[in-house]
């Protein structure tokens, strides 16, 4: 057989040199016919050895004629159908190479998206243990982290609320959308309780969450149940959250966590996506611009109410009591709550402003407001029971006998 050199060199000297093909049979010592066949070959010659058959062969065509009528017949019942006493290994191979004959392939599909056209939302909750106010920790069932990624641009988003409430879902939920600066115009969700649920073949979305998504004009869409495929970017980033975020963390409490993993965010939304071939960052700004403007005002979130200030002057929300200025016991209070501050005011004039706790069950006291109440209580004590005695005119014991018609010693009524 003529070796790749050889070819090579018959080549050279008929292209370069221009040699005839009698020149190059002589001084190469090989046959015209020889040269004429590397002259004709479209490429470098090379060794086939002739396949010695498989064992399997034999057997072929009653492996056909199952798959011609059966054609997902799984290769172990083809085995035992032809009575196969050899290797299962190599008997799966050649119905591998046979079945897409009379199978049609099924070619997976690839979901692509378009700028600013969806977002994926879901809460991931860390495998820890984080210590919050008033010497309580939190296990990982109450540690629900807001996540929110883009689809075209992977960009991610995440935010430590206090509970999974409808109160801090859609307070931490429009604090990831104001922080991203655009409305995605279709935000995904499993069946969330604040949010919605997947019933009668449809999105069925709360009453707040109806609030939510028009004030922002955009779609709510909830996924059917026992499909995580159906958000399976959300599900990647919570994975890629738990093995590059938390190892070698710790964390003084909430705020801390939030500011970390801020931090942390940032850097990772600048790290190369293999699926994109290029950076969150580098993509971001093209979704931001297809997504809806963010609403001319922002959509109601968080914790409101209106009472009326008892004589306790405490008000209580999500479990704990928050102290108000006594000087407005009696009258109509409005109470608003977001993620970090518990306010009240009363006429527009602020009258209790404290921060968030985390903790449960706690009584949370401005010493202004202990002070004030103390006051009070003084004034109105001296008020009801006053510290000088009043003047009362004494009467003569006289004017008593002579009521009771008593007489006196010398016979004479008093």
């Amino acid at each position: 057989m003529l070796s790749v050199e050889d070819w090579a060199e018959i080549r050279r000297l008929y292209r370069s040199e221009g040699l005839p093909i009698k020149a190059i049979a002589r001084v190469m010592g090989i046959s015209r016919n020889t040269v004429r066949s590397a002259l004709a070959a479209a490429g470098p010659p090379k060794y086939q050895r002739a396949s010695p058959g498989s064992i399997v062969d034999a057997v072929e065509p009653r492996i056909r004629e199952l798959l011609k009528e059966f054609p997902t017949m799984p290769a172990t019942v083809i085995a035992e159908r032809i009575g196969w006493d050899r290797s299962v290994r190599v008997l799966s191979g050649r119905v591998a190479e046979l079945r897409p004959v009379y199978l049609p392939p099924d070619p997976a599909s690839r979901t692509t998206y378009r700028a600013g056209e969806i977002a994926q939302c879901d809460f991931w909750f860390p495998p820890i243990t984080l210590p919050v106010d008033h010497g309580q920790s939190r296990t990982p069932t109450k540690l629900p982290v807001l996540t929110m990624t883009c689809g075209y641009s992977r960009w991610l988003s995440a935010v430590l609320v206090p509970t999974r409430g409808a109160e801090d879902l859609f307070a931490g939920w429009w604090h990831l959308i104001d922080a991203l600066g655009a409305v995605p115009r279709v935000l995904v969700w499993d069946g969330e309780g604040a949010v919605g649920r997947w019933r009668h073949r449809k999105s069925e979305l709360t009453h707040d969450c109806q609030s939510f998504r028009g004030t922002l004009g955009a779609k709510v869409l909830i996924c059917k149940p026992a499909d995580p495929e159906a958000k399976g970017i959300i599900e990647r980033n919570h994975d890629y959250l738990e093995t590059s975020f938390l190892p070698g963390r710790s964390f003084t409490g909430p705020d801390d966590f939030n500011r970390q993993l801020t931090a942390w965010l940032a850097v990772a939304n600048t790290r190369r996506k293999r699926a994109l071939g290029c950076a969150p960052a580098d993509r971001i700004d093209a979704d931001r611009h297809a997504m809806l403007t963010l609403p001319p005002v922002p959509p109601v979130t968080g914790w409101k109410q209106s009472t009326r200030l008892a004589r306790d002057h405490y008000i209580r929300l999500d479990s704990n009591d928050y102290s108000v200025h006594p000087s407005v016991i009696g009258r109509r209070i409005e109470v608003t709550a977001d993620l970090a501050r518990v306010r009240v005011w009363c006429d527009g004039a602020l009258v209790a402003d404290h921060r968030r706790a985390w903790a449960k069950h706690q009584t949370v006291s401005d010493p202004e407001h202990v002070e004030a109440a103390a006051a009070l209580r003084h004034d109105r004590i001296a008020l009801v029971h006053p510290s000088e005695d009043p003047e009362v005119q004494i009467r003569s014991l006289g004017d008593y006998d002579a009521a009771l018609g008593i007489e006196d010693f010398d016979g004479t009524v008093a």
